[in-house]
């Protein structure tokens, strides 16, 4: 069972002895944002919200310590998060909205852009989603013809290293959104982006397929905590 939050401690006057810390790490973020801070300390200003007037410091260090960064925190899945003593179920959903609002952010980045001038932005996106999924996920981003985005979607989510992918369906969600070409893209949860033969065989299925109706596979982009791949950039399809 998740353990609930503490109760405050306080002095003989009553006072919060926690508040001068917090706002001491409010006023270093204000002048110098996350560079100023530590990882933990930055968690530590992000459990302040649901955590109130208690020394969060252990807490957002054990996180660290469990999970590696801020960013593997947030992409936690909510039952590993609420495995940690102190982690109550209002501070776990309260990381993980942080985390979908980190999303929306790195997407809104990519959203009616052309795709390919904004490759760096794309990326951030793609990890943004999936580099810390515990298990793989399918995505495409659907392009208009000056490789604008139309829409991205998951298209499906397997195991912790498989997801089935069927390039007549990929080929006919294309057609059906009049994309001129796509990117797929899936994550290794085990955080090595290398491809695998799989990887390659179906990349090029998919190419073949597309090709005759007029849609180009642009690459085929593996996440990992470690880094990314490019099929196109390896000259692997």
């Amino acid at each position: 069972m998740p353990q609930r939050d503490p109760s405050p401690p306080h002095g003989n006057d009553g006072k919060d002895h926690a508040s001068g810390h917090r706002q001491r790490l409010r006023d270093r973020f204000a002048r110098a944002g996350s560079a100023g801070l530590q990882d933990y300390e930055l968690l530590e200003l992000l459990l302040f919200r649901s955590i109130p007037r208690q020394d969060v410091k252990p807490l957002a260090k054990d996180l660290i310590a469990r999970f590696g960064s801020v960013a593997e925190v947030l992409g936690a899945p909510l039952a590993r998060l609420l495995e940690l003593d102190g982690v109550s179920e209002k501070t776990a959903l309260e990381l993980k909205i942080v985390e979908a609002a980190g999303r929306e952010l790195a997407k809104g980045a990519v959203a009616r852009k052309q795709v390919l001038s904004s490759w760096t932005a794309v990326l951030d996106y793609c990890r943004a989603s999936m580099a810390f999924s515990d298990k793989e996920q399918f995505r495409i981003l659907f392009l208009d013809k000056r490789n604008g985005l139309i829409t991205d979607e998951v298209q499906q989510t397997g195991t912790v290293d498989h997801t089935p992918v069927y390039p007549r369906e990929v080929v006919k969600r294309a057609l059906e959104l009049s994309a001129s070409a796509i990117i797929l893209v899936h994550n290794h949860p085990s955080g090595d982006p290398t491809p695998s033969q799989a990887d390659i065989r179906m990349t090029r299925e998919i190419a073949d397929a597309a090709k005759p109706l007029g849609v180009l596979v642009h690459d085929h982009i593996i996440i990992g905590r470690n880094g990314h791949a490019s099929l196109k950039g390896l000259q692997l399809f």
